[in-house]
């Protein structure tokens, strides 16, 4: 089976991380602020905190900028849930703008026609979320606009985006954002097996942040309300969580970090090659906006289907059952049974439920040959045949 994504395990990856099973550190240590270091000069950050998961980062981010009941956070109905749940931890509610049908990330002209309603309605937003989909950033400058305007903050779900870049400028520099959230899944550009990052330029976001991914512990003493009893001493100032990444997936981060251009170059040639390969399919190909670098995390095709014979469900069993291990990326969130039970329904955002309909992510990982490529291809002329 050729996988949809999978990681890219050097030698040096193991050493780092056996280099660290023998040192007196598993966790809270000096790998992880390297890690941090490490991605925050990348994007050009002030601050970068390294969680557990990219779920995590987005829990703490929404709790690091007030997100509480009585709230509204707002994103994309194409995501996976976390960036949606995420609110919903915070006792929130969440509400969805529709896709731009061409980039397939959160649109901002809906953005702008809902927030218009929502203002006179008094129910805007506190926070949004765009979702950088397979890579490709937002148009965070219409956004950014629009948050100065209306007065909401901006989370930047770039768990598929570590490495892309927006009108010139890596992703995750805070020039349009509040807070960016990067993941390294496994399957995502960059691993740590399981881990992700936030980052942001705001000092007193960074620290808040910092204090909710560990039970809210401090053993700063500007932090505490009283001086120490004694070298041992730490204080509880807030409710906090166990979201610490451990040494080793900060070792491992590390590592990656240092091919993580590469990774991206790569990525470039082979989404380059499925397009001359394909371009006389029946497919809509991934469109590049001319001020998007995309980390190009996932390749995804929508099928024409009033040019084949066939269903999307039979066109994604056929390249199962050929070897291809393709998915679906993703379920429009809305539609899920938790939300409905909220009050969401199909037809409430047409556009993400159409891309839902034809879409289909295809092998696209930084290993990927040559020829693992063609019998993509081939599998999937195969699939379209009448």
């Amino acid at each position: 089976m050729i996988p949809y994504g999978r990681q890219d395990i050097s030698q040096a990856d193991i050493d780092a991380v056996v280099s660290v099973l023998q040192s007196d550190f598993l966790t809270q240590g000096p790998m992880v602020p390297e890690f941090e270091q490490r991605v925050a000069q990348h994007v050009g950050a002030r601050h970068a905190l390294a969680l557990n998961s990219a779920t995590s980062a987005l829990h703490v981010a929404c709790l690091a900028l007030g997100l509480g009941p009585g709230d509204r956070l707002w994103t994309t109905p194409v995501t996976f849930v976390a960036s949606a749940n995420c609110a919903l931890y915070c006792g929130a509610q969440v509400d969805f703008v529709d896709i731009d049908p061409r980039t397939y990330n959160l649109c901002p002209q809906a953005l702008a026609r809902k927030l218009e309603l929502a203002e006179q309605a008094g129910t805007l937003p506190k926070v949004v979320v765009p979702v950088h989909l397979c890579g490709q950033p937002c148009d965070m400058q219409a956004i950014h606009a629009l948050a100065v305007r209306y007065g909401f903050k901006v989370i930047e779900d770039a768990s598929h985006a570590i490495g892309g870049q927006y009108q010139g400028e890596f992703i995750g520099n805070g020039k349009y954002s509040d807070i960016t959230v990067f993941s390294f899944h496994p399957v995502k550009i960059i691993t740590t097996a399981e881990g992700g990052m936030a980052v942001t330029n705001d000092d007193a976001l960074a620290q808040k942040m910092a204090l909710l991914r560990s039970h809210g512990i401090t053993r700063d003493p500007q932090q505490m309300t009283h001086e120490a009893d004694g070298p041992w001493y730490y204080q509880q100032i807030d409710l906090g969580f166990n979201y610490r990444m451990t040494e080793l997936q900060a070792a491992l981060g590390v590592s990656q970090m240092q091919r993580l251009d590469q990774f991206i170059a790569r990525r470039h040639e082979l989404a380059a090659r499925y397009n001359e390969l394909l371009a006389a399919l029946p497919l809509t190909l991934p469109w590049q906006h001319p001020d998007s670098y995309s980390g190009l995390h996932l390749y995804v095709i929508r099928l024409q289907l009033d040019k084949i014979d066939k269903t999307h469900r039979q066109v994604f069993e056929s390249l199962r059952e050929q070897g291809i291990g393709v998915n679906l990326h993703y379920i429009p969130v809305h539609t899920q049974p938790y939300y409905t039970a909220m009050g969401f329904a199909r037809g409430d955002f047409p556009e993400a439920e159409a891309y839902y309909r034809d879409a289909i992510s295809i092998p696209m990982f930084q290993t990927m040959s040559e020829s693992q490529q063609d019998v993509v291809v081939a599998a999937l002329t195969k699939a379209l045949q009448a």
